[in-house]
């Protein structure tokens, strides 16, 4: 596993907080660690939260691919985790990232841009 310089900072007990859904599942919320912006939402299994919070860079799982999937190793639209952290029911957690590129798949900084249809 290559070391990374970045640091996750994440609550000592989150995986004892965090509540999968009866998929396995937990919606997970990207925002940008500098402006705040919400940059997507997306599916993490136990094993994405575990890699991201080991690894520093996002995992999440693909439902329709049934598969883990590591945000830019394809399109080299990288996100780092900085923080993550759990809502107060622990069925969502949201991610303070370092986003390189855009981070939605149509080039736009964000999935909920105003330039794409409601």
């Amino acid at each position: 596993m290559t070391k990374t310089p970045w640091v996750v900072q994440a609550e000592s007990d989150l995986m004892a907080h965090v509540h999968f859904d009866e998929r396995g599942l937990i919606p997970c919320i990207a925002q940008d660690d500098t402006s705040r912006e919400v940059l997507m939402m997306a599916w993490m299994n136990q094993e994405a939260l575990l890699r991201t919070l080991q690894e520093g860079r996002v995992t999440y799982y693909s439902r329709s691919r049934e598969e883990l999937w590591r945000k830019g190793d394809t399109s080299g639209n990288t996100q780092h985790a900085l923080r993550v952290r759990a809502d107060c029911d622990g069925d969502t957690l949201i991610l303070d990232v370092h986003q390189v590129g855009p981070a939605c798949h149509t080039g736009s900084q964000s999935c909920f841009d105003a330039n794409h249809p409601s």
